[in-house]
């Protein structure tokens, strides 16, 4: 059996994305909240490879996951029930999907991708740099994401409704049907759409939200460009579906930023950024991935 070279998987809250070296592709759901992340992992990548008729050998496989475990055992059981799945022989390499973003939106290397769609991160690469900034989760962070625009409306949407604030056009669900979804994030997260329509139409307290949403952006963003040393122009991309706003988003955004920061739209995706990790030595992202398999540098623990 033909064994193919690498495989790449782009893994979020809104889907995920395969890609194989033999130019097959994959989808499958995307990553929620909640439950163990192993298996929830386990179960998308699997819906991916099996999409895509993929089922081993294989090389290399990389794969950039919003929802990468933070315990090194876990990440570990992950990649090893990876490497199980689809007969690896090589390297299983792991990171969070900020790092796959930054690797499709800048070719170069160096500069800030800021990625925000239910959540949101930033990171800064290059420059003797390697940080993110931000992606803390829906309860301490992810500032300015969808979810926190979701929030945002919820919370006036009951004020409205209790007279303790302002009149809104904004509409949502019944927040005990929310506290019961077991899909609270996304519930939540699909709201900010309603948010920038009635922002669009005028609605003050929705515009409100924005702005904030705007501004937070702009916080996370100008940290990353600082942690670069010097006054040199920074290349910032941006990328995630909080974006499909627009100028209603982006103006507001851009106008919080340092000077030096240059913002533009990311011009490859995730999944690419996960090929050329999968397919390539890892460069200035070393730092950034978890490396478990046959081919790890030696000397380096599992998960390093």
């Amino acid at each position: 059996m033909t064994t193919t070279a690498w495989v790449a998987v782009d893994g979020g809250q809104s889907g995920t994305r395969l890609a194989a070296s033999d130019g097959r592709r994959g989808a499958g759901p995307g990553f929620t909240h909640g439950g163990d992340p192993v298996a929830t992992n386990l179960r998308i990548v699997a819906r991916a490879a099996a999409d895509a008729g993929l089922t081993g050998p294989v090389g290399t496989v990389c794969l950039g996951l919003t929802g990468l475990p933070a315990d090194p055992a876990a990440r570990a059981e992950l990649a090893a029930r990876i490497a199980e799945l689809l007969d690896v022989s090589g390297e299983v390499r792991l990171c969070d999907d900020s790092v796959t973003a930054h690797g499709g939106a800048l070719p170069e290397g160096r500069g800030v991708v800021l990625a925000a769609g239910t959540g949101v991160i930033a990171l800064a690469v290059g420059d003797g740099v390697a940080r993110r900034f931000d992606g803390h989760g829906y309860l301490f962070g992810d500032c300015g994401g969808s979810f926190a625009i979701g929030r945002a409306a919820m919370a006036a949407i009951l004020r409205a409704r209790d007279g303790r604030g302002p009149a809104t056009a904004l509409a949502g669900a019944d927040p005990g049907v929310l506290y019961a979804s077991p899909t609270v994030v996304d519930d939540v997260a699909h709201l900010a759409p309603q948010v920038f329509a009635a922002a669009a139409q005028g609605d003050r307290v929705a515009r409100q939200i924005v702005e904030a949403a705007a501004a937070d952006l702009a916080d996370t963003v100008t940290a990353a460009v600082h942690a670069f040393p010097g006054t040199s122009e920074v290349p910032v991309a941006f990328t995630g579906g909080l974006f499909a706003a627009g100028p209603q988003l982006l103006t507001p955004l851009r106008a919080g930023l340092p000077p030096r920061a240059s913002l533009h739209p990311a011009p490859g995706p995730p999944l690419t950024g996960a090929i050329r990790l999968a397919s390539a030595p890892l460069g200035p992202y070393a730092s950034l991935v978890s490396r478990h398999g046959q081919d790890a540098p030696a000397g380096v623990p599992s998960g390093a």
